[in-house]
């Protein structure tokens, strides 16, 4: 009965409190893209989409990391800011970011497109990133791969 109750607790999402504020970029995505599970004051992550965002902790650098085998969207240049992420290829939308100021492509084959509706608006290959011409910044809507 224990072990029930802890397992109840610890697997629901985290919510905020007076001492945890929720990390701007975090807010905007969990409320225009649904299904998102808060995980810390920093990251959210939404399990039927297979997608995360993670913004930049305010005390430590962004080193704009994107693991091996995935696809990422940035909110600023040079894989900087917050980031998304996902996990397979396919149409990703990025509405949880404002902005989308570079993308990179961390698989081994293939293009990753920033979209602007259907317009191609960047492109990163295989194992490579680059950013996205400041006046379309606010215009992506989606990556593709």
């Amino acid at each position: 009965m224990l072990v029930t109750a802890i397992l109840a607790l610890t697997a629901a999402p985290l919510t905020a409190s007076a001492d945890q504020s929720v990390d701007p970029a975090v807010a905007y995505a969990l409320a225009e893209v649904p299904g998102g599970v808060l995980l810390t004051p920093s990251s959210a992550e939404w399990p039927s989409l297979g997608m995360r965002i993670d913004a930049p902790d305010a005390r430590a650098r962004s080193v704009g990391t994107c693991a091996t085998g995935a696809i990422c969207a940035y909110s600023g240049v040079n894989r900087s800011g917050t980031k998304l992420s996902w996990t397979s290829c396919g149409t990703k939308s990025t509405a949880a970011l404002s902005t989308v100021g570079s993308i990179a492509n961390a698989r081994s084959s293939g293009v990753l497109n920033a979209n602007a509706g259907s317009v191609v608006r960047a492109s990163a290959g295989a194992g490579a990133s680059t950013n996205v011409a400041a006046a379309y910044q606010s215009a992506i809507t989606s990556v593709s791969c």
